[in-house]
């Protein structure tokens, strides 16, 4: 959803020019993950020592071009101006509250002056109370947005303060517990140059950290506001700050070590946006509020909760910048299909001994016999995750012997499903910030359950949250539409069953086969990706059509929903995934010689009934497109197109099969001339419900 990039350089001079180029950059980096227009905040002058700036708002619908154009179009900005301390706020804006426009646009200000400007991600839930009260104190508001009332808000404590003396900070964390909902917020002010002040409730924010000379520490103790410990607010490391002891080098704020005093902060909403400026990040926790003073990080709370860290890692990113660009391909869809021979090597690798047949998932260890004796095991997802749950249950159900649900995390919310202590609930996300999951994720952990996480990006909420987990390890992902990110989680679940059934007997020969299937995967996959052209072909055949059905069953059911979500997300084009075993109780009545219909017939235990629904659709005049093993002349003889596949051990066909459907989506979508990356109206990152 919304992207927030800030950059803050202290005694680390800047041309205005420079400063602007990286809030545009940061910018670029965040588009993937979805908007519709994007504005930045930047000082007027340069004077540091004034006890107040101006700031200068420059906001636009549209993409970040449209922003660089209008800014690069500006006469009044002195693009060689030089700033010795600098806050820049910048944001892309996926609209929640208020139709996308220049004036709804982020950053959101306080009031004419632009005293207080604010970016934000998420959606406050209460901003209807707290615009009626700002009226009535006589404030007006410009925008539809949810976001404006922060600003107002904060002016409001501002101007109501009971001294002179209160920090930036405090007013923020007076200001952020009034609200209710969801956020991630960076604020600027006038009152307070060169100073910036963030925090962030249910969406995501990092904090990057460059500075040429050492850190001067690698972990920062939080600093309580109020509580009930005498220490409390004053730093000082206590006897149970057990993280902070850990380090020999933890101080109560960050600063460089070599006392020149350079440094440059980077608030963003995730990596991406940052890596290629420094590689050293903190992420924030839910109700932390993160300020700088005078070049200085320091780290706050309102109070203690119990069991939680009293201090934040500076932790250092793996990421290469080379992994978020596009390298020869035109799109970073396209980029992803094509990694994911590598993607799936990466999942597995350090996990499966392929000489051995053991598998091994470090992040499981610790939990292994408490997972053997639960009562069932419950996957909770949205979207493409949720499909790879789909995907792997019947095998789970097989190797585990243990019921097994499969939950969308809004449904799962809405019922207010019973949960046992002894259930094992896994959270699964690419991102690791999908809010339905995080909140069910929350849901089943106060309810005692023990929680798993299958996440891709490290360091994110679910990761942090859950008892235990598995990270995919399939690299960045920054298409909108998923794609190597499924298939790692598909092999992470299988994976796990195959663990769970180590030590039977009788599943021995099962396991041979699945894991022997799983070495073979990355060249079958490659096989499969030669098929590009032949898909290429078949998308110039259906790109004009309205509507298009995929059909299956048993381990490919739930490819055929993924591949009718990726045709929405990305041609636009109504698609239907259908369970074959269903097609006389309704979805036959849809069939005839103009629909288009994609069969999906492996040599599995389904195979003769979907041979039997096969020849229900072309006894209706139907034109199946058939996706089927090699060899396979019974299914091929009644088909009006076929695309062979090799074979591959029957609960892994799912991973060979949606490929196809991947490219497929693709090659519609750039012959109706749709944007592959940013679908309209869709987000990378689904931070609100």
């Amino acid at each position: 959803m919304c992207g927030i990039f800030a950059y803050l350089n202290f005694c680390v001079p800047k041309k205005r020019k420079e400063i602007l180029d990286k809030l545009i950059k940061g910018l670029q980096r965040l588009e993937y993950r979805g908007y519709d227009s994007a504005g930045i905040g930047v000082d007027g002058g340069n004077d540091i020592e004034k006890s107040e700036q101006s700031t200068i708002l420059i906001k636009k619908r549209g993409k970040v071009i449209n922003l660089q154009e209008e800014i690069q179009g500006r006469e009044d900005l002195n693009f060689d101006l030089e700033f010795e301390t600098h806050l820049g706020i910048a944001h892309t804006r996926w609209a929640t509250h208020g139709v996308p426009n220049n004036v709804n646009s982020h950053p959101q200000r306080s009031d004419s002056a632009n005293e207080f400007i604010v970016v934000h991600n998420g959606i406050i839930t209460n901003y209807k109370d707290i615009k009626k009260f700002l009226v009535g104190k006589g404030f007006e508001f410009e925008s539809d947005t949810d976001t404006e009332v922060i600003a107002k808000l904060l002016k409001y404590m501002y101007d109501t303060r009971e001294n002179d003396g209160i920090s930036f900070r405090e007013l923020v964390e007076g200001t952020v517990q009034q609200l209710e909902g969801a956020f991630a917020v960076v604020f600027k002010s006038t009152k307070f140059p060169g100073q910036a002040v963030a925090s962030r409730r249910g969406s995501p924010l990092l904090i990057g950290i460059a500075s040429k000379s050492k850190l001067s520490t690698d972990h920062i103790p939080i600093l309580y506001s109020k509580g009930a410990d005498k220490n409390e607010g004053d730093g000082t490391v206590t006897g149970n700050n057990k993280d902070a002891l850990n380090s020999a080098n933890s101080t109560s704020s960050f600063q460089p070590a070599n006392g020149d005093g350079q440094v440059e902060y980077f608030f963003a909403s995730d990596a991406s946006a940052i890596i290629e400026h420094t590689n050293r990040v903190i992420f924030m926790e839910d109700d932390d509020v993160a300020a700088v003073t005078d070049g200085c990080l320091s780290l706050h709370r309102i109070r203690r909760s119990v069991d939680e860290s009293s201090t934040r890692q500076v932790q250092t990113l793996q990421m290469e910048i080379q992994q978020i660009m596009r390298g020869n391909y035109s799109t970073f869809m396209q980029k992803e299909i094509f990694e994911q021979p590598e993607s799936v090597v990466n999942t597995m690798r350090g996990r499966i001994n392929f000489e051995a047949d053991t598998v091994h998932l470090g992040g499981l260890k610790q939990h292994i016999n408490e997972l053997k004796r639960c009562r069932r095991l419950i996957f909770i997802a949205c979207g493409t995750s949720y499909h790879s749950a789909m995907a792997t249950r019947q095998l789970l159900e097989e190797l585990t012997e243990l019921p097994v649900m499969v939950e969308l995390a809004s449904d799962f919310l809405d019922r207010k499903t019973p949960i046992f202590r002894d259930d094992v609930c896994f959270f699964i996300s690419q991102s690791g910030e999908t809010a339905d999951t995080l909140m069910a994720l929350r849901y089943c952990k106060g309810r005692g359950a023990l929680t798993v996480g299958i996440t891709n990006v490290v360091g994110s909420s679910i990761s942090r949250e859950t008892d235990c987990g598995v990270h995919i390890n399939a690299g960045p992902e920054i298409g909108v539409a998923s794609t190597k990110a499924y298939t790692s989680q598909f092999i992470a679940l299988v994976m796990f069953g195959l663990m769970m059934c180590e030590d039977r007997i009788s599943m021995q020969q099962r396991r041979k086969d699945i894991i022997q299937g799983l070495k073979e995967l990355p060249d079958k996959i490659k096989e499969v990706l030669k098929l590009d052209e032949e898909v290429h072909s078949l998308a110039q055949e259906l790109y004009q059509q309205k509507s298009v059905l995929i059909m299956g069953r048993g381990y490919n059911f739930a490819t055929c929903l993924e591949g009718a979500l990726k045709v929405k997300e990305l041609t636009y084009m109504h698609s239907e995934g259908i369970l074959a075993g269903e097609l006389k109780h309704g979805p036959l009545a849809l069939v005839d010689k103009a629909m288009p219909i994609i069969m999906i017939i492996m040599k599995d235990g389904t195979y003769t009934k979907c041979q039997n629904a096969l020849q229900q659709v072309v006894a209706r005049m139907g034109r199946p497109i058939l996706l089927c093993e090699k060899g396979d002349t019974m299914s091929q003889k009644d088909a009006h197109r076929v695309m062979e596949l090799p074979g591959i051990v029957d609960c892994l066909s799912g991973i060979l099969t949606v490929i196809p459907l991947q490219l497929l989506s693709f090659h519609i979508a750039v012959l109706k001339g749709c944007d592959v990356d940013c679908p309209r109206n869709l987000a990378k990152s689904v931070t609100v419900e």
